[in-house]
């Protein structure tokens, strides 16, 4: 297990985002051996101009000005940056030159934040793990002349509209750059390999602590709904989320009554599915209601809509799931290939009602129990593991 190092975190997350986060969990596993400094992005002009009248862009407002300390303490041998820097937008910029000659001069203004902050707590050799940073990112190899520099890539996002403009060709240079590119499935391995020999899948954690089968009450607004409950919690964005095949599903199987757990984006708002009577929205919920949800679905799953975005991603929903021990139905994918012997996979809607009447039978204490088993060797301290085992391979 990696010990004794400094270990600066930057990504595209700050620490009080609201989902649930990779980086967070690392981080904090990595705190257990290692000194961490966890940095948010740095505002840019253009949101705090934006979005000012939210209490995270004043307290990132208060911080520029000085009238809060920039640099916090939330944990043992873990600390908090808000960069007071404020950057320029230029991700609109058309000429891919002028983009990255604007950039390092944001990515400077960003590491001399860094640089203070390391400074104050004694940092040396620090060792750079970034999450998915490609503009920033890039070029702190360089400029806080990192001992080792991680790059790690949990999701294809150069197939989304902000990070394709540029980030399809600054995504390869940084991973080039990095000494070591670590992914959370063996689908993006792949893409970074094609650019980086020292890459390596290195699995994905759960907070088992969390999702564990506990004795706790059925939610109010779920023990309302009667009937068989066929659940999903997380973020309901069309951009990952099949709603053609929820629509199909629901008018199908009528007697059962879908439940979405989380909140929704205008795709979701709009669609036909408000409009069926065996399709319950329950809003947004804080993690740690999530569990008490989980437990009292008859089968959850993951209706993942299969694109660029989503082929190679890992959806740690489904170590949660498992984790409770819950017969689980989910898109067929690359990395779904980890699951296939404890999750009925299928791509139809007709797959689908398929594999959730076979869930529906063959569910049992004994089948709940491998679920359990199986996730439970999804940890973050074995995520943590094996990134320090690929970074022994450069040994």
């Amino acid at each position: 297990m990696i010990k004794g190092k400094d270990i600066v975190i930057v990504g595209i997350q700050p620490w009080d985002i609201e989902i649930g986060s990779n980086c967070k969990n690392i981080a904090l596993e990595f705190s257990k051996n290692n000194r961490v400094l966890y940095v948010n992005p740095p505002m840019t002009r253009a949101v705090m101009r934006s979005q000012s009248n939210k209490d995270s862009i004043q307290k990132r407002i208060r911080i520029k000005n000085g009238e809060e300390d920039s640099l916090v303490e939330i944990g043992s041998n873990l600390w908090n940056l808000y960069p007071k820097t404020l950057i320029e937008s230029i991700n609109w910029l058309p000429v891919h030159l002028l983009f990255k000659i604007l950039n390092k001069r944001n990515a400077i203004n960003y590491a001399n934040d860094i640089k203070v902050a390391s400074a104050s707590l004694d940092f040396k050799n620090v060792i750079i793990f970034n999450d998915s940073s490609m503009f920033l990112g890039a070029y702190l190899k360089e400029l806080l002349n990192a001992e080792l520099y991680v790059y790690y890539i949990r999701d294809n996002l150069i197939t989304q509209d902000y990070f394709k403009k540029h980030g399809v060709r600054l995504e390869k240079e940084t991973i080039k750059a990095a000494n070591l590119v670590v992914s959370n499935s063996p689908y993006l391995k792949d893409y970074a390999r094609q650019f980086n020999s020292h890459s390596y899948y290195v699995g994905q954690g759960c907070d088992l602590e969390l999702f564990r089968p506990n004795e706790v009450s059925e939610p109010i607004d779920l023990a309302k709904i009667k009937g068989v409950k066929i659940g999903y919690i997380g973020f309901l964005t069309e951009m990952r989320l099949n709603i053609h095949l929820l629509v199909e599903i629901a008018k199908i199987k009528t007697d059962w009554q879908i439940i979405l757990v989380g909140p929704e984006d205008n795709a979701f708002k709009n669609s036909e599915l408000h409009s069926l009577n065996n399709v319950h929205f329950l809003g947004n919920k804080k993690g740690v209601e999530l569990p008490a949800y989980i437990k009292y679905f008859d089968v959850c799953m993951n209706p993942q809509e299969v694109n660029e975005l989503t082929i190679g991603n890992y959806p740690r929903k489904i170590d949660e799931y498992l984790a409770m021990g819950k017969a689980t139905v989910a898109t067929q994918t690359p990395t779904m290939e980890i699951f296939k012997y404890h999750v009925y996979l299928g791509e139809t809607a007709t797959d689908y009602i398929k594999q959730i009447e076979r869930a529906l039978k063959e569910d049992s204490p004994e089948k709940q129990q491998e679920r359990i088993v199986f996730a439970q060797g999804h940890t973050w301290e074995n995520n943590v593991q094996e990134i320090d085992k690929a970074i022994q391979q450069l040994n």
